[in-house]
Order: structure tokens, then C-alpha cells, then sequence
């Protein structure tokens, strides 16, 4: 794939994004729908990869870049990653001034509602290549009961759910 195209790509997924994971959909439906250059498989591998390291949630922008092009796709998804930082300024200067005015909070909320929608509509495909048995379900079940039904910190529910499923997965 020409790095200019990927560049573009990914900086189109990172700049229609709010948060780390938000820009997966978009990556998929490029990236493995429509130019068939990653598996689901390759881009679960590139967020596990980018998870694992220190920095922003959406490092794994990075790691995508790497499963395409080697080091100029990485150096394409880390330019990728950061130009959205430069924009924002932009952005947020002239949003700022604003930022009380119904029609900008609306869109505001309009925005993030669709990041929600879009970023369960590439879970779902990833989660199914990913999960394998009723187990993950049960752990995963569990965990959104005690975070809504207890008083319980957070961390404890991801910590009890990870070791849940480091015992399931070796014993």
C-alpha cells in the first residue's frame, strides 16, 4: 500500500475519533473491508501491541501502520496519530468561545453518541474472531453486574476479571 494513502487513512480514523479505540471502526472498515490489507486477526494483534505499551490509548495506531508498511507504515501511523493533537488547537479556540451555545453542545453529543455506535459496530467483528467459548461472556457479564450493582472501585473488577480469565485460560 502507497504510504501516502496509508497516512491518509489512518489520519482519516484518528481525526473523526474522540478517544484511543474510537478510530478502530473506521481503520477496519478500510483497512480489512475495503482494501483487505489487515485481517481481523492483524488488527487485533496491532491493539493488543499498542495497548501493551505506555502513552495514549490510541497507540496502536502505530502498530497498525507497522503490520502494513514496517517502519514507514509506523512512522506514517505515528504522524497519523499525533496531527490531530495540532488540529485540535485550531479547534478548540474557535469551539471554545462557543462551547455554551445549545447547537454546539447538541452537536457535541451527537458526535460522541456516533463514536459510541461506531466503535461497538468493530467490536462486535473483533470480539467474535477473539472470544472463543461461553466463558468470556460469563466473566464479562459479571463484571458489568458488579460495576453496576456495587459500590466496588473499578479497578478491582478489571484486576478479578483478569485473573478470572488467566485461570480459565491455563487450567
Amino acid at each position: 500500500m502507497n504510504l501516502l494513502l496509508l497516512y491518509l487513512l489512518l489520519l482519516k480514523a484518528t481525526m473523526t475519533s474522540f478517544s484511543g479505540l474510537a478510530s478502530l471502526p473506521v481503520l477496519r472498515s478500510d483497512l480489512v473491508i475495503r482494501y483487505h490489507v489487515l485481517t481481523d486477526a492483524q488488527l487485533n494483534t496491532a491493539v493488543a501491541a499498542g495497548r501493551m505499551g505506555p502513552g495514549p490509548v490510541g497507540n496502536y495506531v502505530v502498530s497498525v501502520g507497522y503490520q502494513i508498511g514496517g517502519y514507514p507504515g509506523a512512522a506514517a501511523g505515528w504522524l497519523a496519530m499525533i496531527t490531530p493533537a495540532f488540529v485540535i488547537i485550531v479547534l478548540l479556540r474557535f469551539v471554545g468561545r462557543r462551547a455554551e451555545h445549545p447547537r454546539v453542545r447538541g452537536m457535541i453529543r451527537a458526535i460522541t453518541l456516533a463514536g459510541a455506535g461506531l466503535l461497538l459496530a468493530a467490536a462486535v467483528p473483533l470480539a467474535r474472531e477473539a472470544i472463543h467459548g461461553p466463558l468470556p461472556f460469563v466473566i464479562a457479564s459479571a463484571s458489568l453486574l458488579l460495576s453496576l450493582l456495587t459500590k466496588i472501585d473499578s479497578i478491582w473488577v478489571v484486576l478479578g476479571a483478569a485473573l478470572a480469565g488467566l485461570l480459565a485460560f491455563y487450567l
